[in-house]
């Protein structure tokens, strides 16, 4: 237990620090300024992030980096830390898409700079947040706060309708939010008197309660998933906001609800998540296969990708419920690849996006001829998001698929359908986008990318190919958090 400030204090605060520095250097007269503030501030906070990957004891299956502190006392409330295996990865993974997303508004963004900088790096420190609070008001706390920089990065500067996007996201949110909070507050009183996240995994719930509180906790992550049907927020959404919006929406927000799944369903109402599995099976199989049709038609590229990570997150939210380590390891590595995916794909877009001002797909056509470097960024992430061996989009589907033959094959039959779906609506756009005779005056005057977007474009490649030929560094973190969460759930007592 780290007495004062530790890693994790380090990981939320940094990056929240320097937004408000950003914040107090003023207008746009000094932008460069905020635009290096910025890096600086999301390059530390990366940093501060490593040493959880390199000191983290992979045959724990406990939390570490634990920092306690007292809150609110009267309440028994704390500032509790801790991260295990199945969370340490997304604060790094949060911490890096910080700075890819700083680098990638660098010059796009012209007005407002340090609004916009200082959102992405507050946005940044609360979302780290919300995966090493190990306190129930707590995760409240970083749960509903990092909505509010998002929404204010949609309503202000996203397209034409950004107002409604950015209020259909809030409202569809906060109501799930709402039962989160009454479920924090039932364990509470049924604990005893504590607001500890790993004490109400050992509190005793009749099939009933945990009923209720499956059904509770279950709508307010399931909307952040988001799972079908409540995801019709987040297409509005992606094609709304800016592109850094974008990818942090896809990259890590989607990333909290199905983290949620892990870190209070399945381990506080354990009866009741392997009673309704079968509810949330066919929710996710739906997504895989309803969704990936969908995406077959659409004309803008942000809202074909936006569908895209409805049917992948559907791949999350079945592995989590084949209740064996495949599905639960692939789910997980599935996330952190759609990270990296999703991030990529939208950059893409923004990247085309800044030259012609269109996201609509006919709009495009033989990009490959004017912009020949970015078209081969393009084409492996889009073999990526198709789900190609030895990128990560093949590992997390391919451990799920395998996880639900395990359990039915017929559901493994159906997940497996995605690696069509999604070759055929990612290759078809990328098609008719990238190859083929120059469409328009357009695309012939595209400049291809410089060296900020070859920067940023290759960090993603290198995370893309190398997690995908070589996924043990990233699947060995995992194991011992997994299974010990596996046994929970299998050992669980009813109190009737």
């Amino acid at each position: 237990m780290t007495e004062g400030i530790g890693l994790l204090s380090l990981a939320i605060w940094v990056p929240i620090v320097a937004g408000v520095l950003i914040l107090a250097t003023g207008g746009d007269k000094n932008a460069d300024g905020q635009r290096t503030l910025a890096l600086i501030g999301a390059v530390l906070g990366f940093l501060v992030t490593i040493p959880l990957w390199t000191g983290f004891d992979y045959a724990s299956a406990g939390m570490q980096f634990e920092e306690l502190a007292p809150w609110i006392p009267g309440f028994n409330v704390h500032y509790r830390l801790g991260v295990d295996g199945i969370s340490m990865l997304f604060v790094i993974l949060n911490s890096l898409t910080t700075v890819l997303v700083v680098l990638a508004g660098w010059q796009v963004i012209r007005e407002r700079v340090s609004q916009y900088m200082a959102a992405f790096l507050i946005q940044s420190g609360l979302l780290n947040g919300v995966f090493s609070a190990l306190d129930g008001v707590l995760f409240y706390v970083f749960f509903e706060a990092m909505l509010i920089p998002l929404y204010l990065i949609i309503g202000m500067w996203g397209g034409p309708n950004r107002v409604y996007a950015a209020i259909k996201f809030f409202l569809y949110t906060l109501l799930g939010s709402l039962l989160m909070l009454v479920s924090i507050l039932y364990l509470y009183f049924q604990s005893g008197g504590s607001f500890e996240i790993l004490a109400w995994h050992r509190v005793g719930l009749s099939m009933t309660a945990q009923t209720l509180l499956f059904v509770a906790f279950f709508f307010a992550f399931a909307v952040k998933v988001p799972m079908w049907p409540v995801h019709t927020w987040l297409p509005d959404a992606h094609v709304e906001a800016p592109t850094g919006g974008s990818v942090v929406l896809a990259a890590i927000t989607l990333k909290v609800g199905a983290y949620g799944f892990l870190r209070f369903i399945l381990p506080i109402v354990p009866d009741a998540s392997r009673e309704y599995a079968w509810l949330i099976v066919a929710l996710s199989l739906i997504a895989v296969v309803y969704i990936g049709l969908v995406a077959l038609v659409q004309s803008d590229m942000k809202k074909l990708i936006a569908y895209s990570s409805i049917a992948h997150m559907g791949f999350v939210t079945l592995g989590f419920f084949l209740f064996n380590p495949l599905g639960i390891e692939g789910g997980l590595i599935q996330m952190i690849s759609h990270g990296f995916i999703s991030a990529a794909m939208f950059l893409c877009v923004g990247v085309m996006y800044d030259r012609v001002h269109s996201r609509q797909i006919a709009d495009y056509g033989g990009v490959a001829n004017t912009m020949p470097r970015f078209a081969a960024f393009f084409m492996l992430f889009a073999m990526a998001n198709a789900g190609l061996p030895g990128t990560s989009g093949f590992v997390g589907e391919f451990m799920v698929i395998l996880g639900a033959v395990q359990v039915n094959f017929w559901w493994a039959f159906l997940a497996a359908t995605t690696l069509i779906f999604g070759a055929a609506y990612t290759l078809w756009m990328y098609k008719r986008v990238v190859f083929g005779a120059v469409a328009n005056d357009h695309v012939a005057q595209m400049k291809d990318i410089d060296s900020r977007e070859f920067v940023v474009l290759g960090l993603l490649a290198l995370c893309v190919l190398g997690m995908g030929l070589y996924p043990l560094p990233f699947t060995e973190v995992m194991h011992a958090s997994v299974d010990n969460l596996l046994a929970h759930v299998a050992n669980s007592k009813l109190v009737h």
